[in-house]
C-alpha cells in the first residue's frame, strides 16, 4: 500500500515541527519539514502532499497578535493552492499556533457556502488567556463532534496546552449559532468527569463555551489549541508511573485517523 505523504510547514518562530513530523510518521505516514520559502518558489509543490499542517511555536514571535503575518502569508500568496488542496478533499490540520493562523486566515471556521458571503472571512478569533499568562498545563478535553474526520469516538482526551493567546471568541453570537447548527465544534474543555466548567484551570483560557477546537463543514480541516504531538507514546502522559502505560495515547488517535482517512481515500 502506498504512504500518505504529509507537509509540515516551517516558518520563523515556528518550534513544533521535529515532534509532529515524528509523531505522524510514527503513525505509519511520510513527512516533510517544509519551508514556506519553498512552497513560495514551488507553489505546485503542495498537490504533491495529502495533509498539511501548521504546527504550533510562536510564527514571526506573534509581533501583532499570534498567528496573523503567517496567516496573511499562507491567504495572500498561497491562498488559490490551498483552497485547490482543501477541494481535493484532502486534510488540513492546525495546532495551538496553526489554529491561530487557520482562524486568521478565515479557512476556519469554514461554513457550508452561503450566497453573498465574501470567501475567508475571519469570524471567529484567539485572544489572550483570561489568567493574563502563558498557561503550560494538560487539560481534559470532550468531543461534542463526529463531523472531523481527524477524531471520531465519545471520549475523554487528556492533552497539554501551552498558549499566551488561546480564549476562542465567535465573532457574534449568530458565528457561535452556526458552529453548533453544522456540528463544527470538536473539542471542548471540561473537568475530569466529563461535565463542563467555565472555571480555571479546567478551562485554561476563558474560551467562549469551553471550545478547544473546530472544524470546517466538511471535517477535513481541524484546527486545536491543545498539543495531541506532545502526548504521541504512553510515558508523555505525567502520571504514567502511577496510573500505568495506555495502550493507545490519546494525542496519537488524532494522527492515526488521518493517516487511515488519506490511505482510504486519497491513494
Amino acid at each position: 500500500m502506498k504512504t500518505p505523504k504529509v507537509l509540515v510547514l516551517r516558518a520563523a518562530g515556528i518550534n513544533c515541527d521535529q515532534e509532529t513530523k515524528f509523531v505522524f510518521e510514527k503513525a505509519g505516514a511520510s513527512a516533510d519539514l517544509v519551508h514556506i520559502n519553498r512552497l513560495y518558489k514551488n507553489r505546485s509543490m503542495l498537490s504533491d502532499y495529502h495533509i498539511f499542517v501548521i504546527p504550533g511555536g510562536f510564527s514571526h514571535g506573534d509581533d501583532i497578535s499570534a498567528g496573523k503575518i503567517l496567516a496573511n502569508e499562507l491567504r495572500f500568496n498561497l491562498g488559490r493552492e490551498i483552497d485547490s488542496f482543501i477541494n481535493d478533499k484532502k486534510l488540513m490540520l492546525g495546532i495551538c499556533n496553526g489554529f491561530q493562523v487557520l482562524v486568521k486566515t478565515g479557512f476556519l471556521p469554514g461554513f457550508p457556502p452561503e450566497k453573498g458571503n465574501a470567501n475567508h472571512q475571519q469570524l471567529v478569533t484567539l485572544i489572550s488567556n483570561d489568567s493574563n499568562r502563558y498557561e503550560d498545563r494538560w487539560v481534559y478535553l470532550k468531543l461534542s463532534s463526529e463531523k472531523s474526520e481527524f477524531i471520531k469516538g465519545d471520549s475523554i482526551l487528556y492533552l497539554p496546552v501551552a498558549h499566551g493567546e488561546g480564549k476562542f471568541v465567535p465573532k457574534d453570537k449568530s458565528v457561535l449559532a452556526k458552529l453548533k447548527k453544522f456540528d463544527q465544534i470538536v473539542f471542548k474543555y471540561v473537568k475530569p468527569d466529563g461535565k463542563p466548567s467555565a472555571v480555571f484551570p479546567f478551562n485554561p483560557n476563558g474560551s467562549v463555551e469551553g471550545i478547544a477546537g473546530i472544524c470546517d463543514h466538511t471535517g477535513r480541516i481541524l484546527g486545536m489549541m491543545p498539543h495531541p504531538e506532545r502526548y504521541s507514546d504512553a510515558a508523555n502522559h505525567p502520571r504514567w508511573t502511577r496510573d500505568g502505560l495506555k495502550k493507545m495515547p490519546d494525542g496519537m488517535r488524532i494522527f492515526i485517523n488521518a493517516v487511515n482517512y488519506a490511505k482510504e481515500n486519497l491513494l
